[in-house]
């Protein structure tokens, strides 16, 4: 079982994190990577890499073969998997065990009994550990789960058997909606997962999403490292998670830890692995589901128990026992995560795609960021939204709570939209600051979803002042040497200009005039003096009248990238006779993201009202409704099943009546 090469069958973050950790350990490292990772971190990190395709994961980062080819390619005696793509794959651990290789993670029955939801709620009710009433039955027509649903009762959590991560699950609150829930769950499964199979639960309300980190030796050995708590999420996919969790106690702990090291015992579990439970107020739980891998939250239990799960999995993999019991496991203090995606939480959380102009992770006492980007990069349509995660530890909960804060303002990519600003908002929510945040806290918190910032004068004088700043050097520089004194001479008064600004759809007129130290903008009649106490490595402090702005800022001819604080603030100049994008008509539909169309329900002549559902497009392992913004008649379809489209492709033309 011992080896000195460790292949990582991995991308982006996770895929580092572990390099480092066997790099720590004196283990050389070998990286997979598509065409479209070829600038990635993971490949610059790597002893060696190989190319094992094109964007697309399905010939890529799923191709069982070539990865296991790439190991016994570059000497690699045992592979990683991380999380996420074959992971949780029997038949890829089976595969690598024929090819004389280690697996780093547990053995293919037990992948496969837990990676199927329906088979581990049976077995996990057989070992006496408490589950959610539903139905994992055989019988999957659409009949048998539409009767097994009403026996249960709304609302009704459809659930694929296979996978997870969010994919192939829908709450359903009432009968009328079970249909076409069933269709997408088992659409986005199949896609996902490659299996169609669905279970159906009781959906818990008002609960709290609470795993608990378990690890086996091959000697019998099988202990707990406490327990996170990952209740704030959105459609099933953790935002921030935390360890401990706010509520749990010793006796709770206590309870909960000795299920899940009987969920573990009841498959003879080796390895790391999370046992997910729901907790009700009353305290009751019930077991949720076993994910058979690392996970993406696995930091906070490192930060608060001062273990390497990384290096723990490759000594239980090369045979070791264990090294701790369950009485050396204590907990210091408290982490919590929050996790950056190329998502617009003000456009319905859309994820997005684009460059990565600029990128600064946060540094600091107690304060860790986990990444897979650089600067140079595109954010990609083929893989995750996720792009990094951030996390804080500190002696109490509200010290972390407060580093992270300071952490997410201080982590900043500009080039496409990402979801800071919504993260640092729930970090400073009175409910989450309590520690009262459930699984309904997002709903709850934002029923019509999160609200576009609303720009300020200064912001938008500060972008004026940027723009032109960037143009007056440009021609200082093409005007070779001028002196001081010529620069800042004139036989006349200096005249104000124009400048004409678009943030998002909307468009601002100003006023401009420059000064020896700056620029005095003019925004809604009102006049701001603009100048730039210090400028550094894309950093900028800036006086704006009485007041100081901190930002940092990416600036092209006519575009201004600002972070302030959480807020990342796209400006566009507008120049004489640029057409803006405001003025495409509202009965066009266009791609919102990068993704391929798995669904046209749109048909020249069709009448559609305001919000109906045209198209489906699935881009980040998410499907996404295409609905539309209008009521009228649909006069053309410009797209059909299995297109890849780009953001902004024109799909449906409709005439608004």
């Amino acid at each position: 079982m011992t080896f000195d090469t460790l292949l990582v069958a991995n991308r982006g973050e996770i895929a580092a994190r572990i390099m480092r950790t066997a790099r720590s350990l004196g283990l050389r490292t070998v990286a997979v990577y598509t065409t479209a990772d070829e600038r990635a971190p993971h490949v610059e990190l790597a002893d060696e890499a190989v190319w094992i395709g094109e964007g697309p994961i399905g010939a890529s980062y799923l191709n069982a073969k070539k990865i296991i080819a790439a190991a016994q390619e570059t000497g690699a005696g045992a592979i990683h998997p991380g999380y996420g793509f074959l992971s949780e794959n029997a038949g890829f651990a089976a595969a690598i065990a024929a090819a004389g290789l280690t697996f780093i993670g547990p053995d293919p029955e037990a992948i496969r009994l837990m990676g199927d939801k329906a088979v581990a709620k049976r077995l996990m009710i057989g070992a006496g550990v408490p589950c959610v009433p539903g139905y994992e039955g055989d019988d999957q027509s659409d009949a048998a789960l539409v009767a097994e649903a009403s026996k249960i009762g709304f609302p009704t959590m459809v659930k694929a058997a296979a996978g997870g991560g969010g994919r192939g699950m829908r709450v359903v609150q009432s009968a009328d909606a079970l249909s076409e829930a069933i269709s997408i769950a088992r659409s986005e499964a199949k896609s996902a997962f490659g299996s169609g199979e669905l279970i159906l639960e009781k959906a818990i309300g008002d609960a709290r999403h609470i795993e608990f980190q378990v690890f086996a030796d091959g000697c019998g050995n099988v202990i707990h490292l406490g327990e996170r708590e990952c209740s704030v999420q959105r459609r099933h996919q953790k935002v921030i998670e935390e360890a401990p969790s706010p509520v749990v106690t010793t006796e709770l702990r206590a309870k909960m830890g000795a299920m899940a090291i009987e969920a573990a015992r009841a498959v003879s579990y080796r390895g790391a692995g999370t046992v997910e439970f729901l907790l009700e107020p009353s305290g009751v739980f019930y077991f949720l589901e076993m994910n058979t891998r690392l996970q993406v939250e696995h930091p906070v239990t490192e930060m608060v128990t001062g273990i390497d799960l990384v290096a723990l999995q490759i000594a239980v993999a090369q045979g070791d026992a264990l090294p701790i019991s369950q009485e050396d496991v204590t907990m210091n203090g408290h982490a919590i995560e929050a996790r950056l995606y190329a998502e617009d939480p003000a456009n319905g959380y859309l994820p997005a795609t684009g460059p990565i102009d600029f990128w600064h992770a946060a540094t600091g006492p107690g304060v860790r960021v986990d990444s897979g980007i650089q600067q140079g990069q595109e954010v990609s349509p083929f893989f995750d939204a996720m792009l990094a995660k951030i996390i804080a530890h500190g002696p109490t909960r509200e010290t972390a709570r407060a580093r992270l804060i300071k952490a997410v303002h201080e982590t900043i990519l500009l080039g496409t939209v990402t979801n800071s600003r919504f993260l640092a908002d729930v970090l400073q929510h009175r409910d989450f600051i309590a520690g009262d945040a459930t699984t309904t806290f997002l709903d709850r918190t934002y029923p019509r979803g999160f609200p576009a910032y609303r720009i300020t004068a200064p912001d938008i004088a500060l972008a004026a002042a940027l723009l032109l700043d960037a143009d007056q050097a440009r021609a200082r520089a093409a005007a070779g040497y001028v002196s001081i004194e010529q620069l800042s001479w004139s036989s006349a008064a200096l005249p104000t200009f124009a400048v004409t600004l678009v943030y998002g759809d909307k468009e601002i007129q100003t006023r401009a005039l420059a000064r020896p130290d700056g620029w005095t903008v003019w925004v809604e009649g009102n006049a701001y003096d603009v100048s730039f106490i210090k400028r550094s490595s894309g950093k900028v402090r800036a006086r704006v009248n009485d007041g100081t702005i901190d930002a940092a800022a990416h600036i092209t001819r006519d575009t201004a990238q600002i972070a302030i604080g959480a807020e990342r603030l796209t400006f566009r100049r507008l120049r004489p006779g640029a057409l803006d994008a405001g003025t495409i008509a509202s009965g066009r539909v266009t791609a919102p993201m990068p993704g391929a169309l798995v669904e046209v329900a749109a048909r020249p002549g069709q009448s559609v009202s305001k919000g109906d559902c045209l198209a489906v497009l699935e881009a980040m392992k998410m499907q996404h409704q295409i609905t539309a913004a209008v009521t009228g008649v649909i006069t053309s379809v410009h797209v059909e099943v299995g297109q890849q489209l780009s953001a902004g492709d024109v799909m449906i033309e409709i005439d608004e009546i």
